[in-house]
């Protein structure tokens, strides 16, 4: 099967923030995988080494999120693809959302997994809005996945304001992770090394068919 994985960086979470002038100084700052994105990037790798298939991480972001998608890659991932363009940088939720829809329109998948949020901005709101703009089937903060099997749905246990129930949806679908679904692993010698050699696709606004006007900060 073919997983897809939306990753995002962002500040570690043990760095210090300062705020100039509206704007936080990225100076000297420590970037890393969102780390509900690990749960989810995680979570992909279980699913592939137990019924085969692909992990693809597909990251928006500047250039310099290359060493954060290498890491990701370091896990165990297959291949990422980097939407990266100053066209779509400074965007909210709604053109963060577009955008990754129009990637995932080029890409081949059979889930796609995501962190309930990124821990930058809070907003719990990007996986969702791509899921409805493709029209596929979402389920948020999910503790636990488990596929049909013959792979064509998922039982998910969800926790919701310290409850828990349990979804059930068809796929493909978009599936958002929670602490608890999984542990994440450390990034080994071997995969550190091989990550180097990994493909990462670079998409630009043109490639995906998308008018810069419509997207990123404008």
């Amino acid at each position: 099967m073919n997983v897809v994985v939306l990753t995002k960086r962002v500040p570690d979470t043990e760095t210090r923030i300062q705020v100039k002038d509206g704007k936080v100084v990225t100076e000297g700052i420590s970037w890393i995988i969102s780390p509900y994105d690990e749960y989810g990037v995680e979570e992909a790798l279980r699913l592939i080494e137990k019924y085969g298939g692909k992990v693809t991480l597909l990251c928006l972001g500047p250039e310099e999120s290359k060493e954060t998608i290498r890491k990701g890659l370091a896990l165990g991932a297959d291949a990422a693809v980097h939407l990266n363009d100053p066209a779509f940088e400074g965007g909210d939720a709604t053109t963060t959302a577009k955008v990754l829809a129009a990637a995932l329109k080029k890409m081949e998948f059979d889930l796609i997994l995501a962190g309930k949020q990124a821990v930058d901005q809070d907003n719990t709101q990007v996986a969702v809005r791509v899921a409805e703009l493709l029209d596929l089937p979402h389920v948020n903060s999910v503790i636990k996945l488990e596929l049909s099997e013959d792979k064509k749905s998922a039982r998910c246990l969800r926790e919701v304001d310290g409850e828990r129930d349990v979804a059930e949806t068809v796929l493909p679908a978009i599936i958002t992770a929670q602490q608890g679904l999984n542990e994440p692993r450390y990034p080994s010698l071997k995969g550190i090394m091989g990550a180097k050699k990994k493909p990462i696709t670079d998409w630009k606004a043109a490639d995906l068919g998308l008018d810069p006007a419509t997207i990123g900060a404008k």
